[in-house]
C-alpha cells in the first residue's frame, strides 16, 4: 500500500512540472520545443551496383546518385524537360549540331567550378569506347564534344538523334568534377562521386546502407533535412517491418498484399505511381534449345500472364502487350501471347521436347515488387507444359554482374529482369536491350537476340526527325521482336511506396526515383 501511494506521489509531481514547464513556455510567448528531426531514412530494396555515372545501370543506383550527382536537363513528373545544370540549348536547322549553355556559379563539392570544360571532360568518358559505359548508346551518334567558351558547350552529331534531349536527362550521364576523373585509366573507378547535387556523400557502408549528409553550398535550394541515408533491405517483409517501427521514414516497393493493413495505420501514407517499366524474362537466345523460336513461343504460351497480375499483385500492374509500355513514344501493342498451355506443349513437341526439357530460371530477390514470388510462379506454370525450371538467385551486383557476360562465357539459360524506359522514347527500351549492337558485354542485350531487320528499324528510327514516320518504324520493330519472343513478356509493373505520416515533400517519380531534397518533417 505504501509503495503505491508513492508511486501517485511521484506521478502526480511528473505531471506537475511537465504541466509548470509547458506554462513558462506559453508565459513566455514561445512555443514549447519539439523533437528535432536531422535524419531521413529510405529503404530499398537492393544495393546500388555503383555511383560511377558509367558504371551505373540500374533505378537503385540512379535513385542515390541523382542527390549527390546532376545532369545537364532534369525530366520533370510530366515528362517535360527542364534545365539542370545547362540553363538552355538549342540547334542548328539539321540538328546536327547542339549549344549548351551551361549553369554558372556552381562548384562541385570538391570546390572545382562547373564549367563546360568540365562537362565535356564528363562527356568524353562516357562515350569513350574504351570506358565501356554500359549506357554509352545513348549518346551514340555524338562525334565532338567541345566547350567552345567557359559556358558553352558544342555537341556535334554524326547525324540527327531524336531522341538527343531525353537521352541527356538520363541519370547515368552525370556530372562528376573534372578532378575526380582527371588521370583514371578507362577502366577505372571511383566508390563516392564528386558531385554539384543537394547533398554530398559522406559513408558507404558496403550491404548495409549509404549516408549523405546536406550540401550546404547548393546552387538551388538547400534540402531542410540535413542528413538522408538509403538502407538496403531486400526482403520486403523487413522493410514493412524498419516503416512500422520508424527504423525507415519511406519505404519502396510495398507488396500489394500489405497495402490494406498498411493504408489503415494512420502514421502510415500509401502513395502509387506509375512506371515505365516492363518485366521480363530474357531468353539466351544462343543456347540451346532457346534458338528455336517455337521453344521461345512455347514458353510464352505457357505462362498465365493475367493470373500473376491478379493473384500476386491484386491488379496493380498490367499484361504486358509489347516490349515497351503504352506512356513510351513509339509503343503498339501487338500482344499479349494468349495463355494456351497445350500449344505450349504442341510447339514443345514440334521442336524436339515432347517429353519436355530442363532449364534454369536466374531471378533477383528485392530488386523488383516480389520478383522472388513472380520466378516461383514461372516455374509452377513451366512445370504444367514439362519443363522443369531450376530457380536460381544472387544478391543484385552479383546478378547484374553474372548476366552481363559476353556470349562465349554467358552461363545462363534464361534471368528475370526488368527495363525502364525512363526517356519515354522506344530508342531507349528497344535499342538498348535488342539492337545486335549492344550484346554484352558493351550494352544490355543480355538474351545475344539478333534480328537483321529490327536492327535496320531501330538504327532508321534514331535519325528520323519525323515523329510519324519513326512511329511506323517502332510498330514494325515491335511486331517483329513479339513474334521472335526473345523473351517471356510478363508485366508492366506499377510503383507502390510507404512513408510515415510526418514525412513530406518526398517526389514519387514515374521513372522510379525516389528522390528526397524537397522533403522535410511536420508535426
Amino acid at each position: 500500500m505504501q509503495n503505491k501511494k508513492l508511486l501517485l506521489i511521484v506521478g502526480i509531481a511528473v505531471v506537475v512540472i511537465a504541466v509548470a514547464v509547458v506554462a513558462w513556455w506559453l508565459i513566455a510567448g514561445r512555443e514549447p520545443p519539439v523533437e528535432i528531426r536531422d535524419t531521413l531514412t529510405i529503404a530499398i530494396g537492393a544495393e546500388p551496383e555503383s555511383l560511377d555515372p558509367v558504371r551505373m545501370t540500374s533505378a537503385p543506383a540512379a535513385t542515390v546518385g541523382e542527390h549527390v550527382v546532376e545532369r545537364l536537363i532534369y525530366m520533370e513528373e510530366d515528362g517535360s524537360l527542364e534545365p539542370m545544370l545547362a540553363t538552355s540549348w538549342s540547334a542548328n536547322e539539321d540538328s546536327t549540331v547542339w549549344t549548351f549553355q551551361i549553369r554558372e556559379g556552381v562548384t562541385f563539392h570538391d570546390g572545382e567550378p562547373l564549367n563546360a570544360e568540365a562537362v565535356r571532360k564528363n562527356l568524353a568518358r562516357f562515350v569513350d569506347p574504351d570506358v565501356g559505359a554500359a549506357y554509352a548508346f545513348l549518346l551514340g551518334s555524338v562525334q565532338e564534344i567541345e566547350a567552345t567558351d567557359e559556358y558553352t558547350l558544342e555537341l556535334r552529331l554524326a547525324q540527327p538523334f531524336a531522341p538527343i534531349l531525353s537521352h541527356l536527362s538520363h541519370s547515368f550521364i552525370g556530372i562528376v568534377s573534372p578532378r575526380q576523373i582527371e588521370g583514371l585509366d578507362p577502366g577505372d573507378t571511383f566508390e563516392n562521386p564528386v558531385g554539384t547535387g543537394p547533398y554530398v556523400m559522406d559513408r558507404w557502408s558496403r550491404g548495409d546502407s549509404i549516408r549523405l549528409t546536406v550540401n550546404e553550398e547548393y546552387w538551388g535550394d538547400t534540402p531542410e533535412i540535413p542528413v538522408l541515408v538509403f538502407n538496403f533491405i531486400p526482403e520486403e517483409s523487413a522493410r514493412i517491418v524498419a516503416l512500422e517501427t520508424g527504423e525507415a521514414d519511406a519505404i519502396m516497393a510495398v507488396p500489394p498484399q500489405d497495402v490494406v493493413r498498411l493504408g489503415a495505420d494512420p502514421d502510415i501514407d500509401i502513395v502509387f505511381q506509375t512506371s515505365v517499366r516492363t518485366i521480363y524474362v530474357g531468353f539466351n537466345n544462343l543456347r540451346e534449345p532457346f534458338t528455336d523460336v517455337r521453344v521461345r513461343r512455347a514458353l510464352n504460351h505457357a505462362i498465365d500472364k493475367q493470373a500473376i497480375v491478379d493473384s500476386i499483385f491484386e491488379g496493380s500492374a498490367f499484361v504486358a502487350d509489347a516490349p515497351v509500355v503504352d506512356a513510351v513514344f513509339g509503343h503498339t501493342s501487338v500482344g499479349p501471347y494468349e495463355y494456351d498451355p497445350d500449344r505450349a506443349r504442341e510447339l514443345l513437341a514440334e521442336a524436339g521436347f515432347a517429353d519436355g526439357l530442363e532449364m534454369t530460371l536466374h531471378h533477383p530477390t528485392g530488386r523488383y515488387p516480389l520478383d522472388a514470388t513472380v520466378a516461383a510462379a514461372v516455374q509452377s506454370m513451366l512445370a504444367e507444359v514439362g519443363v522443369d525450371a531450376r530457380l536460381e538467385t544472387r544478391e543484385w551486383s552479383a546478378y547484374l554482374q553474372f548476366t552481363a557476360q559476353p556470349p562465349d562465357q554467358a552461363e545462363y539459360d534464361s534471368y528475370l529482369l526488368g527495363w525502364g524506359t525512363v526517356t519515354l522514347d522506344s530508342d531507349y527500351g528497344l535499342y538498348a536491350l535488342l539492337h545486335s549492337r549492344q550484346w554484352n558485354p558493351d550494352g544490355n542485350n543480355r538474351g545475344f537476340y539478333k534480328n537483321e531487320r529490327v536492327d535496320e528499324l531501330l538504327d532508321a528510327a534514331r535519325v528520323e526527325t519525323n515523329p510519324d514516320s519513326r512511329r511506323e518504324m517502332y510498330h514494325e520493330a515491335i511486331e517483329l521482336i513479339w513474334d521472335d519472343a526473345p523473351w517471356i513478356f510478363l508485366y508492366n509493373a506499377a510503383q507502390i511506396n510507404a512513408v510515415r505520416a510526418n514525412v513530406e515533400g518526398l517526389i514519387h517519380h514515374p521513372l522510379e526515383n525516389l528522390s528526397a531534397w524537397d522533403a522535410h518533417f511536420v508535426d
